[in-house]
C-alpha cells in the first residue's frame, strides 16, 4: 500500500469518541506535551509545551533531572487541559529507552536516574561479560550490544540499590500519573534482558544477581493501563482520562507513524542518534545479524524494528557546545548551508568510535581518531565549523550507506524508498548526501514523528474493533499525516 492509498483509506476513520488525546515526548535535549483534537475540519494537534533537558554531572556521575521533568510535564498538562474544553480522553508517553527510575518499598523515587552516557558502564560491559558472554547474551536476546543498555546500567548500579524495583523512564511518568507499574515491549526489548521468546530472561537476571519477580510486567505497545490519579484528575478536562503505554520507545513510535504498508522501505530515525534500518514481522538473529550487531527491537503491532545505532547529530551538537563554551554560537540551519559549499575529503570519520560516544571535547576527539589513523586532522576552530560539519554530513552519509546494504543482504528486502524522521530529517543537505550515497528515493517523514505515532497507537487501541486489521496504527497514521501534510 503506497502512501496515497494508506491516506485514502484512512479518509474513512472517525474516532467513535471526539474528546482530545495527549502524547507525552519524552527527549534528551526537550520534552514535548502535544494536544490531538477533532476539529469540524478534522484532526489537529499541535505542540502546547516544550522545555528544555538535559542531564547534568553530579559527584557520582551523569544525571536527569527527575523534579524538572516532572515540573515541565505538569505544566504542559495543565496547558492541555485548559484548551481542551471538550474533555481529555486518554494520555500517553514515549521517550528514549534505557535508562531508569529506582523505587522503593513505598513505590517512591529512590535518586534522579543515571544518563545513560555515563561512563560507570564502561567497565561494566567488561565485568558482566565474564560472567555473561557477550555471545551468549545475543543469542538469547537479538539485540545490539551497546554499552548505554539498560542491562550493563543495571549491573554497575551499587550493591544497595540492585534489588529495588525500577520502571524505564516513559513508563515511570504513567506510573506517575496513576498507572500500573509495566514495562510496555518496545521498551523492555531495549533494556537487553528480554529473551528472544518474549520474556524476562532469567540467565540474563540470574547474571545481574537480581530477580525477575522485581521486574515490571511486560505489556503490548497500546496497553491502557489504568486512570489518571492525583491532582490532575481533578481538573474537569481529565475526567475518566486513560494512561496508555504506547510503542513507549520513541523510535518505536515513531517508525509507527510511517504511513507505508509496502515491504520495500527502510528508515533512519535521525537525531542525537541515527537508527538505520527495516521493519520486519519477526526477529531475525543469524550469524550476519549478530556479528554486525544490529538489534531486533518491539515495535507497534507486533513487528520488529531491525536495525542498527549510528552517531548521528551528536557529533556536530558536541562541537557546537565546544565553540559555544568558547564564545562563539553558530546557527545550526546557516552552518548546514555553509557546510554545504565544501567537496567532500578523500577520507570519511568512522562515526561509531565508542570514543565519540562520549561527552565533551568533541573535534579534539574526532581529531584524535584521524591522528590514529595516520590522516589529515581538521581546524577544531569555531571559524572552520563548516568545514568540520560538511566532514560530519558526508560521513554520517557513508555510514548510512553502508548500513542499509547490510540490512538489505541480512534481511533479503530490497529497497526503493528510504523515510528519514526526527529533527534531522530538516537537514536537506545530509538528506541530499543520503540519497546519492544510498541511491534511494529519499522522503522526509517529518519532524514530529513520535508524537504522531504515539497519537496513532492510541486511536488503534481506542477504537479496536472486531473488523479492525493488522495495519490499524498504519491507517491511523495516515490519516493524520495527510490531515497535516506530513
Amino acid at each position: 500500500m503506497s502512501l496515497s492509498e494508506a491516506a485514502a483509506l484512512a479518509s474513512f476513520l472517525e474516532p467513535a469518541d471526539r474528546r482530545a488525546l495527549v502524547a507525552i515526548d519524552l527527549g534528551a535535549e526537550s520534552c514535548r506535551v502535544s494536544l490531538l483534537r477533532w476539529l469540524p475540519t478534522g484532526p489537529h494537534f499541535h505542540l502546547v509545551h516544550r522545555f528544555a533537558n538535559h542531564a547534568g554531572k553530579r559527584e557520582d556521575g551523569l544525571h536527569w533531572d527527575l523534579a524538572c521533568i516532572l515540573e515541565g510535564l505538569n505544566a504542559g498538562l495543565r496547558q492541555c487541559a485548559g484548551i481542551a474544553t471538550e474533555g481529555i480522553r486518554s494520555i500517553a508517553v514515549d521517550g528514549w529507552a534505557v535508562d531508569y527510575v529506582r523505587l522503593d518499598e513505598s513505590g517512591a523515587i529512590v535518586s534522579d536516574p543515571f544518563c545513560y552516557r555515563d561512563e560507570r558502564t564502561i567497565a561494566a560491559v567488561q565485568a558482566l561479560h565474564e560472567r555473561l558472554s557477550a555471545e551468549r547474551m545475543r543469542d538469547l536476546t537479538g539485540i545490539q550490544l551497546l554499552p548505554l543498555n539498560t542491562v550493563y546500567q543495571m549491573f554497575a548500579d551499587k550493591s544497595e540499590r540492585k534489588n529495588l524495583r525500577w520502571l524505564n523512564l516513559p513508563e515511570f511518568v504513567l506510573y506517575s500519573l496513576g498507572a500500573r507499574p509495566v514495562s510496555e515491549r518496545t521498551n523492555a526489548t531495549h533494556t537487553q534482558m528480554v529473551g528472544i521468546d518474549g520474556k524476562w530472561s532469567e540467565e540474563i537476571f540470574a547474571a545481574l544477581e537480581q530477580s525477575t519477580t522485581e521486574a515490571p510486567s511486560i505489556v503490548e505497545p497500546g496497553t491502557d493501563v489504568g486512570q489518571l490519579q492525583g491532582e490532575l484528575a481533578a481538573l474537569s478536562a481529565f475526567a475518566n482520562t486513560r494512561l496508555i503505554a504506547p510503542a513507549c520507545h520513541d523510535t518505536a513510535s515513531a517508525i509507527a507513524a510511517i504511513a507505508d504498508a509496502g515491504d520495500d522501505w527502510a528508515y533512519i530515525s535521525s537525531g542525537t542518534w541515527s537508527l538505520v534500518g527495516t521493519l520486519l514481522q519477526s526477529p531475525v538473529n543469524s550469524s550476519a545479524a549478530r556479528e554486525q550487531n544490529f538489534t531486533n527491537l518491539g515495535g507497534a503491532d507486533g513487528t520488529i524494528c531491525f536495525h542498527k545505532n549510528v552517531n548521528g547529530m551528536w557529533l556536530l551538537r558536541q562541537c557546537m557546545e565546544e565553540w559555544s563554551a568558547a564564545g562563539t554560537t553558530l546557527d545550526l540551519p546557516d552552518l548546514i548551508a555553509a557546510a554545504a559549499k565544501f567537496e567532500p575529503r578523500s577520507y570519511v570519520l568512522d562515526v561509531d568510535d565508542p570514543d565519540l560516544l562520549l561527552q565533551g571535547h568533541m573535534p579534539e576527539r574526532i581529531n584524535a581518531q584521524l591522528r590514529h589513523r595516520g590522516l589529515p586532522e581538521l581546524s577544531p576552530a569555531a571559524a572552520d565549523a563548516a568545514q568540520m560539519a560538511s566532514f560530519l554530513f558526508y560521513s554520517l552519509a557513508a555510514r548510512y550507506a553502508v548500513v542499509l546494504r547490510n540490512v538489505s543482504e541480512i534481511t533479503g528486502k530490497q529497497f526503493r524508498r528510504l523515510y528519514i524522521m526526527g529533527g534531522g530529517s530538516q537537514n536537506e543537505f545530509l538528506n541530499r548526501l543520503t540519497a546519492e550515497a544510498t541511491g534511494l528515493d529519499v522522503s522526509r517523514a517529518g519532524t514530529e514523528c513520535s508524537t504522531l505515532g504515539n497519537f496513532a497507537v492510541q486511536l488503534a487501541t481506542l477504537e479496536r474493533t472486531a473488523a479492525s486489521g493488522p495495519r490499524a496504527t498504519c491507517e491511523w497514521a495516515a490519516k493524520l499525516a495527510a490531515a497535516h501534510h506530513i
